[in-house]
């Protein structure tokens, strides 16, 4: 969290101190107008900044993975990006167009302009000022343009951010924000300060190579060319009830097709089930074999994973993209701490797994299994397979054992200053627990914690 919280706050910063070198306010006598004006291009440059960069992240770059800390956080971050763009541009939207609507209610006088100068059309003119000419013939269609497109991406925005909002509806309305953002580049484009374009200042330009990423982005969503080279095409092998809701779901791909993943990743997948095929995100829980066998244990918790056991059987098409995070229990401390809230144990199957088939761990491994209604079948197998890998397995049932928190943890495994932990589970878990390990002397840089949240 604290490496995208920076990544944030560097953006910003970054983007204010360009619009200021360019604009240099300061020092200078402003009425209100005058003041209306620099709020309007600062807000419509940082609004647009933040959009373009969401555009970019939501084509799921592999490669700015290690930078941001894996896919999750990048859409963490794409989270922030889109509030941010939203704030930006309501305050844009407020000084441009609410000020016209009180100029027209009466409440404020709009300033008086000396006569335009009398061009003489037989002067022959440059390039350039054609140019000039024809992007400022433009502006007011881009202003009305602009305008509409900013209601129609902030509708969608903030339905975006209602969890409520079902995810088989978000994933087809928050396409629609790709389509609104090409709008808002044509606005863009030509409200930019024509001067910004022909003079030194790295403004325009850097607003450009930010749109020419968030066109590239969103002309990809819109073709639905997101993750498209790093899909296979599979078969469900198997289904398997593992109880308390969840359901085992073995999908056999190409081997051609997928490279190899590392446990603690996860890949989206869409089941042709003849109920749609929107993509959701799973954590694979199997090692990888070489064998083209993916496993991921699927838990009942919307409306899509609730079907999928009514609906989904052997034989049915599965698409899986992936694989993506950055999640791999890489440490260079001699123990680990593994902690898994309910359906979160899902990486650390892939690791005792893993550790299984090729050796048992290099170092100590302790995992904490917290489960609200264990199946005996499953628990029997998860330890089982933690012996196997040479692993210490602690259950702790919701109702019947102390809850886990940091004293207790510190208490059973009494290394733990020399340890890594690696969290997955209830986000409000894991802040608890990192607080309270923190608070001991427990440095916040070895609590690792899949932030498995696409919205």
């Amino acid at each position: 969290m604290k490496r995208i919280k920076w990544i944030y706050g560097v953006l910003f910063a970054v983007l204010t101190v360009l619009w200021l070198f360019a604009e240099q306010p300061w020092g200078q006598s402003y009425t209100f107008f005058q003041l209306r004006h620099t709020v309007i291009d600062y807000t419509g440059f940082i609004a647009m900044g933040a959009m373009s960069l969401a555009m970019i992240l939501a084509i799921r770059p592999v490669a700015l993975e290690p930078w941001v800390g894996g896919l999750d956080k990048s859409y963490r971050l794409h989270k922030w990006l889109g509030i941010t763009a939203l704030s930006a541009g309501a305050v844009h939207w407020l000084w441009a167009t609410g000020v016209k609507w009180a100029v027209g209610w009466g409440w404020l006088e709009r300033p008086r302009h000396g006569h335009r100068p009398v061009i003489d059309e037989s002067i022959q003119k440059t390039f350039l000022e054609h140019l000039e000419q024809h992007v400022l013939g433009m502006r007011h269609m881009a202003e009305i343009v602009g305008e509409w497109a900013f209601y129609v991406a902030a509708v969608l925005i903030v339905l975006a951010l209602i969890k409520w909002f079902p995810y088989r509806y978000f994933f087809k309305t928050h396409r629609v924000i790709a389509v609104a953002y090409l709008v808002l580049v044509f606005h863009s484009v030509f409200l930019i300060k024509f001067s910004h374009w022909t003079s030194s200042s790295p403004v325009a330009w850097v607003s450009l190579l930010l749109m020419v990423g968030g066109t590239v982005g969103a002309i990809s969503s819109l073709r639905g060319r997101i993750g498209h080279q790093r899909r296979a095409l599979g078969v469900v092998e198997a289904l398997h009830n593992a109880g308390d809701g969840v359901l085992e779901v073995s999908i056999r791909l190409p081997r051609d097709r997928w490279e190899g993943h590392d446990a603690g990743q996860f890949a989206f997948v869409s089941f042709y089930d003849g109920n749609g095929k929107e993509a959701h995100p799973f954590t694979i829980s199997s090692a990888w074999k070489n064998d083209g066998l993916l496993r991921f244990h699927v838990k009942n918790l919307g409306d899509h994973t609730a079907r999928l056991p009514v609906t989904l059987k052997a034989g049915d098409r599965a698409m899986v993209e992936g694989p993506y995070g950055c999640f791999r229990f890489e440490s260079d401390k001699p123990r680990q701490i593994w902690v898994a809230g309910g359906i979160g144990i899902t990486p650390f199957l892939a690791r005792l797994e893993e550790f299984a088939h090729c050796g048992v761990a290099k170092g100590a491994v302790d995992l904490f299994y917290c489960v609200r209604n264990p199946d005996e079948t499953f628990i029997n197998n998860l330890e089982q397979l933690a012996k196997a890998a040479g692993a210490a397995l602690h259950v702790i049932v919701d109702g019947r054992d102390p809850r886990l928190d940091a004293e207790k943890l510190c208490a059973e495994v009494p290394e733990w200053k020399n340890a890594s932990l690696w969290f997955c589970g209830p986000s409000g878990f894991g802040q608890a627990l990192c607080q309270g390990l923190v608070s001991r002397g427990f440095e916040a840089k070895r609590f690792h914690q899949e932030l498995f949240e696409m919205r």
